[in-house]
C-alpha cells in the first residue's frame, strides 16, 4: 500500500502569497522530480494553513528521499519562503484504499 508524506504549513498571513508562490511554481515538481513520489498534492485548509501531500510506492523510496533529497529540499525551502512559515512533518502508511466504480 501507498505511502504519504505530508507536511502541514502554518503562515503568518503576511508569508501567504510567497508560499503558494514557491509551492505551485516549482516545490511540488521538483518533489517529483527525485524520482522518489508518484503524486504531488497542494491543499488549502484554511486562509493561513496549507498542506503538501506527497504520495509513494513503499518505504524505500521515502528512505531514499530522506537520505538523498530531503535536506537539500528543506535548505531550498527556506531559502525561498519567509520565516512566518511553520512547518510539521507526518508520515503515514494507508491501510485501506476505495473508490468508486
Amino acid at each position: 500500500m501507498p505511502i504519504i508524506y505530508e507536511v502541514t504549513n502554518y503562515c503568518d498571513p503576511n508569508a501567504v502569497k510567497t508560499l503558494l508562490e514557491y509551492m505551485t511554481n516549482g516545490h511540488l515538481q521538483d518533489m517529483i522530480n527525485t524520482g522518489c513520489f508518484t503524486l504531488a498534492e497542494f491543499e488549502q485548509c484554511s486562509p493561513t494553513q496549507f498542506r503538501s501531500r506527497y504520495t509513494t510506492e513503499n518505504q524505500q523510496f521515502i528512505d531514499k528521499y530522506l537520505a538523498e533529497h530531503a535536506t537539500s529540499m528543506r535548505e531550498d525551502f527556506q531559502k525561498h519562503v519567509p520565516r512566518g512559515v511553520r512547518c510539521e512533518r507526518a508520515f503515514f502508511h494507508v491501510v485501506a484504499k476505495f473508490q468508486r466504480a
